[in-house]
């Protein structure tokens, strides 16, 4: 069986080739993709070869890590029904090309363990769950610690930016403001205030997230936190961090870095959106068929206006 996959040959380098599935094995499933999701943090550094080393990265590269399909074979030992939707947080079942993240093709075949069965009624949004378990675990912590300080203000109005703060106002918290310099992210604030930094007064913020991912702005950050206040570090940066002491020191600031989501925190953000309290409607702005998928990074990529680009794969289905 083949399976048609997005490879990152090199740089900037993209095509879509058939690559060989393996057989399936004792607790895995077979999935036939219907859409992945092309992440603009660390998928972009792929993209254009400014990822910093990180163990199991390497070109040729299947990306994706945003997946959602339709079960069509399970293993006799899995408790996955054939027709289930599920969501697939990417897969490493490839040979010949690096596989860390592995979601952006047309059939996967997956342990059952790394997916999650979704509402039917979500069909493309699913893909947007892993972006939801890492804001979810900005403040969680994956469950394995208390749960952190909320955030008061976010740094960003991206997809990532506006799930941080839904999640802020759904959990009855008292709403958050979001700085975002880009007038064409302006736009779907649910419950909270969108602005220019330049416009904010404030300089006694308890906890900034910036999940900007742009590393400049750590100086300018720490200035606005209060005595004590709490910098989280919840994007993904390219470069090596660094930022003045003395207004550091002056405040007592504290500085926390929030990785990758659990799974803890990705059933605990599916059942949110199962039971409603977490809206996943306006987030995604753009969808092209996977054969043009080299079009649909550029403009992922490239256009402001672009806060999240599916692939839909029932071309090569």
């Amino acid at each position: 069986m083949k399976s048609h996959a997005v490879v990152f040959n090199s740089p900037k380098q993209l095509s879509l080739q058939a690559l060989e599935l393996p057989v399936l094995q004792a607790g895995q499933i077979e999935v036939a993709v219907e859409f992945s999701g092309i992440s603009t943090g660390t998928e972009r550094m792929l993209w254009d070869g400014s990822m910093p080393p990180f163990p199991g990265m390497g070109y040729p590269l299947v990306p994706g890590y945003e997946t959602v399909g339709r079960v069509v074979r399970a293993a006799t030992d899995t408790g996955v029904q054939a027709g289930q939707r599920v969501f697939v947080p990417g897969a490493n079942c490839f040979t010949g090309v690096k596989s860390l993240f592995g979601g952006a093709a047309s059939r996967l075949v997956v342990a059952e363990q790394k997916v999650v069965t979704v509402g039917e009624h979500l069909g493309a949004q699913a893909v947007l769950l892993a972006l939801a378990a890492t804001a979810y675990h900005a403040v969680s912590g994956g469950g394995q610690h208390e749960p952190f300080a909320p955030p008061e203000l976010i740094i960003g109005h991206g997809v990532m930016g506006r799930l941080l703060a839904r999640l802020t106002v759904a959990a009855g918290l008292p709403a958050p403001t979001v700085w975002e310099t880009q007038t064409e992210r302006f736009a779907g604030a649910e419950g909270y205030t969108v602005m220019q930094p330049q416009d904010d007064p404030r300089r006694d913020y308890g906890t900034i997230y910036d999940v900007s991912g742009d590393g400049s702005l750590l100086n300018s950050l720490i200035q606005r936190l209060r005595p004590g206040g709490e910098l989280v570090l919840a994007g993904f940066y390219k470069h090596d961090l660094s930022f003045a002491y003395a207004p550091a020191f002056m405040r007592e600031a504290r500085l926390r870095i929030a990785a990758e989501w659990k799974r803890p925190d990705l059933l605990a953000v599916n059942q949110l959106v199962h039971t409603g309290r977490l809206s996943l409607d306006g987030l995604i702005t753009h969808t092209q068929p996977s054969t043009d998928a080299g079009s649909a990074y550029e403009t992922a990529f490239g256009d402001a206006s672009c806060l999240k680009m599916i692939l839909d794969w029932s071309a090569t289905a």
